[in-house]
């Protein structure tokens, strides 16, 4: 596997983290802040530094490179597989009347199924619901094949997301990359660090990923009482109190984040479904426990491995870029010493993380919220 990587920011040039060579066929991943991604200048700019055809963009609340966090840049990975190949679908979320199972089925219906090892996946972030998006994609796979990947994020503006496979970055899009071959050691973990606090409640009124309300009680009104002076912030302030939701029937629970809230029907929208009489918690964190989630989740990912990673992908959530503020690179140097400092590193910050729960079983895949999600790559 031979790696590329470099950055900008707008009125910069390229910097390289090694040294930059021409590469065969690779798959280029670039992660970038929306407003940057949206100046056709820019995007010209990339495809003149990387003059390649395999180019997938994603919008981000935070790019991470190396070690460091950038904001309002331009990161870029290009990869070189020596042995494996890749496969790239896409497909519209507007093209399925904003159905995100009927988009997931599509999608995976797109993708060459033969020696198909792991599909990671990069998503609209501000309005497609991530748990449908993986229900359609997991309707048909076979177990032998793992899911990862994130939605994508607009900085804590929550406005709108882009991302594309060789078009030029565009709203609505879902884009899905296949891995193939046996030479290929993927793992995987995510993990958040937050706690729960409160009483634990019941969801009575829900629809798909819009809560309506807990405990009989209208679940916005409810939520603004625990906010107390930052409900006048919503839906930010909703980034350093999530939801940690248990479903019937589930013995792990999933963080939700709210996307948005509707005052008019005293209702929230969250990234992922939250099904009624599932009990409901919130949640909050501090750095030091963010910064050893972190660590928690790559040594997870590290669990059983054979052969060192040579590649990186961290998708981290934005409300943990919020609470951890100046000290942000914090998790991902934790990251780095778990799974060593020849590792690539790349990745962003996102409206959500997409994983299974354990970072060595290809169990069912599920929509995060608040955790720090790995997957890790050698060839």
């Amino acid at each position: 596997m031979k790696i590329n990587q470099a950055y900008r920011t707008e009125n910069k040039g390229w910097i390289y983290l090694q040294d930059k060579s021409t590469l065969t066929n690779p798959l280029v991943l670039v992660f970038g802040n929306r407003f940057l991604l949206e100046k056709p200048e820019i995007i010209q700019d990339i495809r003149n530094e990387f003059p390649y055809e395999h180019i997938v963009f994603g919008s981000t609340s935070g790019e991470i490179i190396g070690n460091v966090v950038n904001d309002n840049s331009i990161t870029v990975t290009a990869i070189e597989f020596n042995k494996s190949t890749f496969a790239i679908e896409t497909d519209n979320i507007h093209n399925y009347d904003k159905n995100a199972l009927f988009l997931g089925k599509a999608l995976f219906n797109k993708i060459d199924k033969k020696n198909l090892k792991h599909l990671f996946v990069l998503s609209e972030g501000s309005f497609v619901n991530g748990s449908s998006l993986i229900n359609g994609l997991e309707d048909q796979i076979d177990d032998s094949v793992s899911v990862t990947g994130g939605m994508c994020g607009d900085d804590s503006r929550f406005e709108k997301t882009l991302a594309s496979y060789k078009d030029d970055p565009k709203e609505g899009e879902v884009v899905l990359i296949g891995f193939y071959g046996e030479t290929l050691e993927i793992s995987f973990a995510s993990f958040g660090g937050w706690l729960p606090f409160g009483p634990e409640r019941i969801i009575t009124k829900s629809e798909g990923n819009i809560l309506y309300e807990i405990d009989d009680q209208p679940a916005l009104d409810l939520y603004k009482k625990y906010l107390g002076e930052k409900a006048s912030e919503l839906p930010q302030s909703s980034l350093l109190y999530p939801l940690n939701v248990t479903p019937i029937g589930k013995t792990e629970p999933v963080v939700r984040t709210i996307l948005n809230i509707d005052n008019e029907n005293n209702s929230m929208i969250l990234a992922g479904d939250v099904p009624m009489q599932s009990r409901v918690q919130l949640m909050m964190a501090s750095i030091d426990g963010i910064a050893e989630g972190a660590l928690h989740a790559a040594e997870l990912a590290m669990r059983g491995r054979i052969n060192e990673p040579e590649l990186a992908i961290l998708v981290s959530c934005i409300g943990r870029k919020l609470v951890m503020n100046q000290r942000v690179e914090e998790e991902i140097e934790h990251v780095q010493d778990a799974i060593g400092k020849k590792t690539a590193i790349t990745g962003f910050y996102s409206y959500g993380e997409i994983a299974p729960f354990s970072g060595t079983s290809t169990a069912t895949c599920e929509l995060h919220n608040q955790t720090m999600t790995l997957t890790l790559i050698s060839e």
